[in-house]
């Protein structure tokens, strides 16, 4: 144990031995569960026969359940170890999907639905929770390594599932999505040797009512992007399907460029954003949200949808760890708290914008719509830097502490130690690319595999030009 830059304890496992476990549950969970949440409705209409209001309400009770236990994750994951929050939370959803290969009828899948909302919420709170924690010297470095551990898992896990779906159906997939869920569970659970018998260090004493205040903004901010994404996105696939007449896998295909660019690049945006600060990388990255809705307005064609997606997708890739590393950074001791927090207001967001959006949509039609979620946008990017300047914090981020992880900036490795964390990331990257890659050809999506196939070759041409041009990356500018 030791003590970082404000006088609290700080645990100091073996460099890599928690943080990669960490990195490997959020993988693994994330699989199954993105995949439920696009799954679900159809399952329920097919297998159960439920009515489009049914849906509705089995729906609803998961994200009722997910928005109530939120705030309960965040306390528990403050005064427990994360981990262990973590992995309770995967055991439930690992019941939620025993429950649903089981469910012969509406009541023990709204039983399984709301099992699903409370897992998820413990185990994304304490994931968020525990990232933020370990990471007290860069959290953004660190937050972009989560979320790109758990969108190349949710990638892999959709290839995965209409694989098992098409040949076997929903109760097997079911019962792959509850098994990976117990893997994620044993993974938070078991602890490497170097950090048995040692406690997770207890949180400071909670924030005062003037942090709490001062978080508000934010709060605010994460929800109503949340809520005009999510509008816009609902309304894109109807578009899409609809005025285009793309099936499920062509539509697909046009997201696929910017999802690989989303799950590649927020590991590797630290190094620009720690750089801009926070304000400016909010700010940018709601204008090209707005410039991404206003665009939908005036283009045609499946192919200016997906170059315009993956602008958006670059930029959501550096923004997301740096709010997340924000909320984390302004949280007063109680990082769990404010995560718990933060991920009910983004969820509200999510609950409250598609419905208010459709209604836009159905009364002045689809290019109201889009420009209404550019006008949010623009609005949210004219008050990122006021909602960053009341939190009080320095823009550029924090010295580095005495934490140590493999997880922690490159720039702390040696240039030997960068080239060995190169090829250890480049060798998980090609473990996901070559069964990954070889279904995309096998169900002759050969576009996706192209285009998957020509990142792996820039990022196998880049991690081994540590090995083979031992460097460090640039010193990063201190505040």
């Amino acid at each position: 144990m030791s003590r970082d830059v404000r006088g609290q304890e700080t645990f100091e496992p073996e460099p890599g031995a928690g943080g990669r476990r960490v990195l490997g549950a959020a993988a693994v969970g994330s699989a199954p569960m993105e995949v439920l949440d696009f799954l679900l409705p159809l399952w329920a209409g097919s297998e159960l026969k439920a009515g489009a209001s049914t849906v509705g309400a089995l729906i609803a009770v998961e994200a009722v359940l997910s928005l109530v236990v939120r705030p309960v994750a965040g306390e528990l994951s403050d005064r427990l170890d994360p981990r262990r929050v973590a992995a309770a939370g995967a055991v439930l959803y690992a019941l939620s999907f025993a429950g649903y290969a089981l469910a012969g009828s509406l009541a023990p899948a709204f039983v399984a639905a709301a099992l699903g909302g409370a897992g998820g919420a413990l185990f994304w709170v304490a994931l968020d929770t525990w990232t933020g924690r370990r990471a007290a010297g860069n959290g953004t470095a660190a937050y972009g390594k989560l979320l790109s551990a758990s969108g190349q898992g949710a990638f892999v896990g959709y290839l995965i599932a209409f694989t098992v779906l098409q040949n076997a159906g929903y109760r097997p997939l079911f019962w792959v999505g509850c098994g990976a869920c117990a893997v994620a569970a044993a993974l938070l659970v078991v602890r490497p040797e170097t950090e048995r018998g040692v406690q997770a260090p207890a949180p400071s004493e909670a924030p005062g009512d003037g942090t709490q205040r001062r978080l508000l903004p934010l709060m605010v901010l994460a929800a109503v992007t949340a809520g005009a994404e999510a509008g816009l996105w609902m309304l894109l696939l109807l578009q899409l399907q609809g005025e285009y007449g793309l099936t499920p896998t062509e539509t697909a295909l046009v997201f696929a460029p910017g999802f690989i660019v989303f799950i590649l690049l927020p590991e590797h945006a630290h190094r620009i954003t720690d750089r801009v600060g926070r304000s400016w990388t909010m700010g940018v990255s709601f204008a090209a949200s707005a410039l991404f809705a206003g665009g939908l307005a005036v283009v045609s064609g499946p192919g200016p949808v997906a170059v315009l997606w993956t602008l958006v997708a670059a930029c959501l890739a550096a923004q997301i760890p740096v709010e997340q590393a924000t909320v984390a950074a302004a949280a007063g001791g109680r990082t769990g708290r404010a995560m718990g927090r933060y991920e009910s207001a983004r969820l509200v967001g999510v609950l409250v914008g598609p419905p208010l959006l459709g209604l836009v949509y159905e009364s002045h039609g689809w290019t109201a719509a889009c420009l209404t979620s550019a006008a949010i946008a623009l609005t949210a990017a004219a008050f990122a830097p006021w909602a960053i300047q009341a939190l009080r914090l320095p823009e550029e981020p924090a010295p580095k502490t005495t934490l140590r992880d493999t997880d922690a900036p490159d720039d702390d490795l040696s240039p030997q130690d960068h080239a060995r964390k190169e090829r250890r990331d480049w060798l998980t990257h090609t473990c996901i690319f070559v069964p990954g890659a070889s279904l995309l050809w096998i169900l002759d999506v050969t576009l996706a595999a192209r285009i998957w196939l020509t990142i792996w070759i820039i990022d196998t041409l880049w991690s081994w030009s540590y090995t083979l041009f031992p460097r460090r990356n640039p010193p990063q500018k201190k505040g």
